[in-house]
């Protein structure tokens, strides 16, 4: 495993972090707990030093079970937990609806204090706001509140996480160039390069560092689906199957020179891709078993990806991958 110091804060991270939605959550499948604490525990012995969670994974379970499968190694860790959504006014989730968000400093010392309880330690090394939008990056008390946070030893560093989809570019840039944060987390990846490629020269500027996640496009990068791939009811997937899956299908035609000029596994390309970018420092893809963990664990020692298949990859973005545009469009949606 290599390791990054991300930014200018003191955390070095591995290159490859888990990111525990995957196991905290049905989004990605049903993974059973005895299972996503061997999950976790398997990463921390392969070299991942950088587990990423929330408060909103499954109303603290996200944060609960990294206490269980890494509490007794909590000094060899670095934890990143998100805050923002009100998970404590006990109003019910509509499906994959975005709560209620809440930035307010009262809130925020009240979630950081129940973070710091479910995840059993007296520190978080990261924390993020979750998905916040302008105003909430406008907010001075917020900001304010998070410096006392740091000065009382409640947290090391504070981040901004922008999402929860593509796009964000606004918040994005406000968190760099008007609040100076030291690290941000994206979304990027080979099918989703903006407004990530966008971020880049800020986050140089600026000397923030990056974590990327879902570098494998939700799953159409690892090489596991094909058109009749079926998800379960509960997948974030499986209400925009036949346009995603279909329109990402079309798309990985055009990189098959990628696997045929590489020996690497697409699953690594997607990493090394990522890891090819400026300022960021560690890649959080999407694990959900043991064949995958040591798959991904091993993609920074993998082949490096030449300039001209990289520029070959920003072009065929930057073109849409020569889909018409009724297809593009829809494969957007």
């Amino acid at each position: 495993m290599r390791y990054q110091q991300l930014g200018e804060t003191e955390l070095n991270v591995s290159e490859i972090g888990f990111g525990a939605w995957t196991v905290a959550t049905n989004w990605w499948g049903k993974i059973e707990p005895a299972d996503a604490v061997a999950l976790l525990r398997k990463a921390f012995d392969l070299g991942v030093n950088f587990f990423d969670t929330a408060d909103a994974y499954s109303d603290g379970y996200g944060e609960e079970i990294l206490e269980k499968a890494l509490g007794k190694r909590r000094k060899d860790v670095i934890i990143g937990t998100k805050f923002g959504y009100d998970i404590y006014s006990n109003v019910p989730r509509d499906g994959h609806k975005e709560r209620a968000q809440d930035f307010s400093p009262e809130f925020i010392r009240h979630a950081c204090e129940m973070s710091l309880q479910r995840l059993g330690t007296d520190y978080i090394d990261l924390y993020q706001l979750h998905n916040p939008k302008l105003d909430a990056l406008g907010r001075d008390d917020t900001f304010e509140l998070l410096d006392d946070l740091v000065k009382e030893g409640k947290i090391r560093e504070y981040a901004v996480a922008v999402g929860p989809d593509i796009g964000w570019f606004e918040e994005g840039e406000a968190s760099m160039r008007e609040r100076h944060i030291r690290a941000m987390q994206i979304i990027y990846s080979i099918l989703e390069q903006e407004p990530a490629r966008q971020f880049f020269p800020i986050a140089e500027e600026e000397k923030t560092g990056l974590i990327s996640r879902v570098p494998h496009a939700s799953g159409l990068l690892d090489g596991t689906y094909n058109k009749d791939t079926l998800f379960e009811p509960s997948d974030h997937r499986s209400h925009r199957r036949q346009l995603w899956l279909d329109q990402g299908l079309k798309r990985l035609v055009h990189l098959d020179y990628l696997t045929e000029g590489l020996s690497s596994t697409i699953g690594q390309i997607a990493i090394k891709f990522c890891l090819a970018a400026p300022k960021i420092a560690s890649v959080l893809p999407n694990i959900t078993n043991m064949d995958q963990l040591h798959e991904f664990v091993a993609a920074p020692e993998s082949e490096d990806i030449p300039q001209e298949f990289l520029d070959r990859a920003f072009e065929l973005h930057d073109e849409n991958f020569y889909m018409e545009p009724i297809e593009a469009a829809a494969a957007a949606e």
